[in-house]
């Protein structure tokens, strides 16, 4: 395929003024182009012209479209190849369809149909062409868009995003909090032939309940009080493109039951409106809750647990795979310098040793936040210990020196010394809490108000 900006395309027309024709619309369109009278001319062609894309009419003296087809497949299998029609049979088009033509177009032509199906060829290289080298990385260094590892249980996982993302299944996404379901599911999107639509990530447990259905389907305006103007919702703003709806457990009930309906007939109602919005969205979802468990509480709706769970990823929580550190600390530590502006070449060998030797409770993110205070004090090339917090690896020892468990101590109650010795822990800090402890942080303040109105032991 070309590198160029503006995608190349040759036409392949024995008639002279279809062909002249068809080259001007092209050229008005943006499009580069060059012109065969037949099949011979066009492979002459095909070396020096390198076009992303081959036009070719179907009837033709000498060679056919579809034995062209054949020779451009054999000789540049990169570049996509439409074929123009009057007359196709079926098995003609079966045939064309099997050899790896992106589509028919049937004359006379229609401007409109084919600029689409243009641009729908287009995005469709680039993303075969983006996945073959997201392919190529992952092979030779282990990287899949930013996530990173060589080891069995990693590459378990990136070969699986690699294989579902040019498809349009649902994907359930699991792990702990901090083990980096989004960034999985970015990556999936980035791989699809949906990147360069839009994606959409909402975290569910972030969503007060009373705003959730106006968050996911929109609303009108005057559709309830303070809807001041309309409100699109999730979907439509993923429109084409990607949705992640994370911790999906923390969704209420009811919003569950609207959102099976939208995923089996693509149509969404916005609060207040009269009308269904026909939208085309893949959706990914993500839960730090064991998916079973979380149905069986009635946390999941089942059948909403079946519709989504068409493939499941399991992110494993960095304790498993330390054995990756060696790649992911250099990896997020270029990216944080591209972030900060930073020159941070390595990570100094007594570093990497803490690092080995730490528990992780708050997975890749907490790596990632460790590693960006670090990068952002350090005032060499190399990251030393002197630039990690002094709070580093502190969790651990004070979960052993100061929580106390007692014989005939409730369930509840150690549940409770847990969360308020992780809150003083973290400096009240809420969302660090809620990672440490990998809970949401919906979850954590329900917890802490039910404290409030309880005595303590």
């Amino acid at each position: 395929m070309s590198n160029g900006k503006k995608p190349r395309i040759l036409i392949v027309e024995d008639d002279l003024n279809e062909r002249r024709g068809l080259a001007e619309v092209l050229a008005a369109w943006g499009y580069h182009t060059e012109s065969a009278e037949d099949g011979d001319e066009a492979l002459s062609k095909l070396p020096s012209f390198e076009p992303s894309i081959v036009i070719s009419d179907l009837r033709m003296p000498q060679m056919t479209g579809i034995e062209l087809l054949k020779r451009v497949r054999e000789e540049s299998p990169g570049t996509a190849v439409m074929i123009l029609t009057g007359q196709a049979t079926i098995e003609e088009a079966v045939e064309a369809t099997k050899l790896g033509a992106f589509n028919f177009i049937e004359k006379p032509i229609d401007p409109k149909r084919l600029q689409v199906e243009i641009r729908n060829c287009v995005e469709r290289s680039a993303s075969a062409r983006h996945l073959e080298a997201a392919h190529r990385r992952l092979r030779d260094v282990g990287l899949l868009g930013k996530l990173v590892g060589r080891s069995k249980r990693m590459q378990d996982v990136l070969t699986l995003i690699e294989q579902v993302a040019p498809s349009s299944a649902s994907v359930l996404i699991t792990g702990e909090s901090g083990t980096g379901k989004e960034l999985a599911a970015r990556t999936i999107h980035e791989l699809s032939p949906r990147a360069p639509k839009p994606f959409v990530a909402v975290n569910c447990a972030a969503i007060p309940e009373s705003l959730m259905e106006s968050e996911i389907f929109g609303h009108e305006k005057g559709a309830f009080t303070g809807a001041t103007e309309r409100r699109l919702g999730c979907f439509e703003l993923a429109d084409s493109g990607t949705l992640l709806l994370d911790e999906i457990g923390e969704m209420p009930m009811a919003t569950q039951a609207k959102l099976l309906r939208v995923l089996e007939d693509s149509l969404v109602r916005r609060l207040g409106s009269k009308h269904e919005i026909s939208v085309d969205v893949r959706v990914l979802a993500a839960t730090n809750k064991v998916p079973e468990d979380a149905v069986a509480q009635g946390q999941l709706r089942s059948d909403l647990y079946f519709r989504l769970n068409v493939v499941q990823i399991q992110m494993a929580p960095l304790r498993e795979h330390l054995e990756d550190l060696d790649d992911m600390v250099p990896t997020i530590v270029r990216d944080l310098n591209r972030k900060h502006g930073r020159e941070v070449a390595s990570v100094d060998a007594e570093v990497m040793e803490m690092f080995r030797h730490h528990s992780w409770p708050g997975n890749v993110r907490e790596l990632r936040n460790t590693l960006e205070r670090g990068v952002v004090v350090c005032n060499s090339t190399v990251l030393h210990r002197k630039d990690i917090s002094a709070d580093f690896g502190r969790a651990v020892a004070a979960a052993e020196d100061g929580l106390r468990l007692r014989p005939g101590l409730t369930v509840e109650e150690a549940e409770r010394r847990l969360i308020m010795e992780t809150l003083a822990f973290a400096s009240n800090n809420k969302t660090r809490t809620a990672e440490l402890l990998g809970i949401s942080i919906k979850t954590l303040h329900n917890k802490l108000k039910d404290y409030e109105t309880q005595p303590e032991s």
